[in-house]
Order: structure tokens, then sequence, then C-alpha cells
């Protein structure tokens, strides 16, 4: 099967490590996978924003890279569902797109999503081992993938690891207060909501906070550097492709580079 990586803005500058994570873990089961270099932005940002007409030339753009795939994956569920939920709407009065965008929509997939649906992997049949006390935080935007905060695939992975310690975050289903320029048009409103979620992790004892969306990342990692609460930050893929012993740890790999 193959399969085209769309790694995202945020990934590729703050969290390379997450695209290289996925790429193993798709290739150790049967994946063919592809990087297409002109990948550039989604388009979410403008779109968000009301720069319709921008988002519209870079959803474009998107199409035409990958036009020839056969499936994209993508680690973050945010841009996934600005393909999924808005290429169509976008370029509906565009025929020489509608019909791309129809397509593009059809087999774009966030990474855990494509492992269930698409190659149907029993995750808690692939013997992960990945010790440590685990909290998960749900980015609202796998809403718009019909992913439900309630009863997540990451969630019931997550259960089913050995040696993990997972325990279930409060208030799982509510956002961390990112949004994009949401944070910066209302810093205040948005302070208190990642404070809040910052102070949700702290009663879980968690060591490590999986989140699968860079934004969300960014955002509670902050936050809780700035609150003093020293938690490590992973996605999904990570875990799994360390859990597989597809990649050393992130915490080896920090000694390591301390030691030299």
């Amino acid at each position: 099967m193959d399969v085209s990586l769309f790694v995202t803005c945020l990934t590729d500058t703050f969290y390379p490590r997450i695209g290289i994570a996925l790429v193993k873990v798709l290739e150790h089961l049967g994946c063919r996978v592809a990087f297409p270099q002109e990948q550039t932005c989604c388009g979410q940002p403008l779109y968000n924003n009301g720069y319709h007409a921008d988002a519209r030339e870079l959803a474009r753009r998107m199409i035409q890279v990958f036009e020839h795939s056969e499936y994209v994956v993508t680690p973050s569920g945010s841009c996934a569902a600005m393909v999924r939920d808005y290429y169509g709407e976008l370029l509906a009065a565009d025929p020489a797109h509608r019909h791309g965008a129809k397509a593009l929509t059809a087999k774009t997939y966030d990474f855990l999503e494509f492992l269930v649906k698409v190659l149907k992997v029993d995750l808690t049949e692939l013997g992960i081992r990945w010790p440590g006390r685990v909290t998960y935080h749900f980015s609202c935007h796998l809403r718009g993938l019909d992913m439900d905060p309630m009863r997540s695939d990451t969630e019931c992975m997550l259960k089913n690891v050995e040696g993990m310690d997972y325990t279930r975050l409060d208030k799982i289903d509510l956002c961390c207060g990112f949004g994009g320029t949401f944070a910066m048009k209302y810093p205040q409103i948005s302070g208190a909501m990642v404070k809040d979620k910052v102070d949700c992790i702290r009663k879980t004892g968690a060591q490590t906070v999986v989140s699968n969306d860079a934004g969300c990342t960014m955002n509670i990692s902050g936050s809780c550097r700035r609150q003093g609460l020293d938690v490590e930050f992973i996605h999904v893929a990570e875990v799994i492709a360390e859990g597989l012993g597809l990649m050393d740890s992130s915490k080896e790999q920090d000694s390591r580079n301390v030691s030299t």
C-alpha cells in the first residue's frame, strides 16, 4: 500500500521526530511511504482568519501535490480536518479542482485513524511495550474526523500498552485554549483555558502527556513550563515506534546527547 506523508508546518518545524516515527511505523506495517517535497501549508491559518481566497490557492496546491497519492496520512488531526471539512466547500465553485478536492478529502487520514480504519490494525495485538505513567489530551479538531473524546482510538490503545500506567484526564473533552489565533486574539480566555488543562494534567500525576496535535502540544507544554509542571509531551506515533523498538525513546536520546 502506497502512502504519502503530509507532515504539516508545525510538525516539520518543531516536532520532526513525530514524522520520523510515523514513517517507521507505517513501513513496519508494510506500507511504502513517500514524502512529496513540494508540500506546504494546508491553508488552515488563512481560512480561520477569513482569507478564504488565499486558503483556496493553497488547497489547489495541496490537490496538485498529492494528486497521484493512493493515501495521504498526517500526524495532525487539525490539518486532516481542514482538508476533509473545508476543501469541498472552498472549491465547490471551481470546476477545475472540485473533483480533486473530493478525491483528496476521501484519501486523507489522521495517522491513528489510518491504522485503525484502513490498515485494520488491532493495536492491542502489536505487542507495544512502553513503561511510564501517561495521560492523554484529546484535540478538538478530531471531532471533525468523527472521533469521540469519550471513546477515542488513542485512549483505547494506551489502556492496553504493556507497562503503561494510563490515567484519563479530567475534562478530556474540553479545549486547551489554543485555537490558532484565538490564543492571540483572546489571551485572557485562552490563558484561563490552558491553565485549567494544566491543572487537570497535574492531578493525574502523569510523567508524560500524549498529544496528537502540534498546536495543542505547543500551547499546553508552554503553559506547563510557566506553571512549573515538569512533564514530557509525545505523539502516539512516537509511543508506537518506541514501543515496538523501531526507535530509541526520547529520554534515551536526550541522555546520550548530554553525555556527548
